[in-house]
């Protein structure tokens, strides 16, 4: 299933670009950055519970936010790209 994961880490505070910097490196783990704090992630549910956990642990919710869109298996036709990043087929594997 495709899932948009979304954040937004205060960075002002103490830790913050550290927990920024946690963020993103575990959304790389399981997605690709579209935009600076937006991944497109190709997972299942049990991955998806995982990263959650994970990035939970991370964030400070008190002062950071975390969104999760998920588009489901038929996201193809939910998803349109306009502009300069190239677009990536989520279901090939990622080699640069």
């Amino acid at each position: 299933m495709l899932v948009v994961i979304t954040y937004d880490v205060k960075t002002s505070g103490v830790g913050g670009n550290k927990r920024l910097r946690q963020v993103a490196k575990k959304c790389e783990s399981y997605g690709l950055r579209v935009q600076n704090s937006v991944f497109e992630c190709n997972i299942d549910a049990a991955q998806l519970v995982k990263l959650r956990y994970d990035l939970i642990k991370i964030i400070n919710a008190s002062e950071d936010s975390l969104r999760f869109y998920r588009l489901g298996n038929n996201y193809k036709s939910k998803v349109e790209h306009i502009g300069t990043k190239d677009t990536f087929d989520l279901d090939e594997p990622l080699i640069f």
